[in-house]
């Protein structure tokens, strides 16, 4: 048996994490594949299509639940995408479950034409996204899906941050019958604290209120911003948290409060600098003419150094410690 993998969270960010009385959660991916088969048992209508990744995407209770209900097309994604969109246009309610990387690449044309320029309502199911795959490497990690699919017109992009975030979006999928793509990771996270908003695709949900920085967050990156703010408020630093879930189409009147009300904004993503959450929130608020200090962390142009997720967190400064870091050095 292989070794477990790093926690993704330092002894001193649990401590954070501990003051905060925060809970740990599950995995996302875990949450999803549990909410499908809830709504697969009311509905007959909801069908998980996959690319022999029924094991990965934690598909296998629900098979055996409702054989019926699942399509398995083997290593074939952009089968997947295009029998997923003849389903949907029969009325079905569909998630297509693949792994992120290979989801968004070998059938981007597919996830492109079938899909969004077509109008079916697929919900596109990115499993094990971003550096889930961790010493996989970089032929396994989905860091451009963002920037792909926000250049394609009609297909909305969503990253939850939490089990509860991915518990409300797995449903409002079912409802809302239009082109989505969502991605998950495979860490168990900690639940983040409920706020005033409910749940909803293009509506950010402020975590924390600050103004000397705000960190701007989508997925899973959200509950590492949240502990680095927590850690700045023992140095008397005020900072405001907003998971970003909804990478397109982007809240932008939050986005530009926050601009408009705070010293600095961090962005942070799973994902390359290039083309994704960063560069969105940047060009919207430098055409808006709002000139606020301003840092992208995620990945950067290069082939991701080789170990687990967490190592590849921690080197890039997607860590509590990371952002911490990143947002002293940013107001000073």
């Amino acid at each position: 048996m292989s070794a477990p993998a790093p926690s993704m969270y330092s002894p001193r960010a649990e401590e954070v994490a501990s003051r905060l009385g925060l809970t740990m959660g599950r995995a996302n991916l875990d949450v999803f594949a549990e909410t499908l088969l809830e709504l697969a048992k009311e509905n007959r209508n909801v069908l998980a299509v996959t690319s022999d990744s029924r094991g990965s995407g934690k598909l296998g209770p629900f098979a055996a639940a409702l054989p019926d209900q699942i399509v398995e097309l083997g290593i074939a994604e952009q089968n997947l995408v295009g029998v997923a969109a003849g389903l949907a246009s029969c009325g079905k309610v569909v998630y297509a479950v693949s792994p992120a990387c290979f989801l968004t690449a070998r059938a981007l044309e597919q996830i492109k034409n079938d899909v969004a320029y077509s109008d079916n309502p697929v919900n596109v199911i990115g499993i094990s996204a971003g550096v889930s795959y961790g010493a996989l490497g970089s032929t396994h990690h989905s860091l451009h899906d963002f920037a792909a699919l926000r250049a394609i017109n009609n297909i909305d992009v969503v990253a939850p941050a939490d089990n509860g975030e991915t518990r409300a979006v797995v449903k409002l999928a079912g409802e809302r019958r239009r082109p989505t793509y969502i991605r998950f990771g495979k860490a168990p996270l900690y639940d983040l604290p409920s706020s005033d908003l409910g749940f909803e695709v293009g509506r950010a949900r402020t975590i924390r209120e600050g103004v000397d920085v705000c960190f701007i967050a989508t997925g899973e990156t959200v509950i590492h911003a949240l502990l680095a703010a927590e850690s700045l408020a023992e140095g008397g630093l005020s900072c405001r948290v907003i998971s970003m879930h909804t990478v397109k189409p982007l809240d932008v009147e939050t986005a530009l409060r926050a601009g408009r009300e705070c010293s600095a904004i961090v962005t942070v993503e799973e994902h390359s600098i290039h083309g994704g959450l960063g560069e969105a929130c940047a060009a919207m608020l430098l055409q808006a003419g709002v000139h606020v200090r301003m840092k992208i962390v995620g990945i950067p142009d290069e082939y991701t150094v080789t170990g687990s997720q967490a190592d590849i967190f921690r080197h890039y400064g997607l860590s509590m410690e990371g952002l911490a870091h990143m947002a002293l050095t940013l107001v000073r």
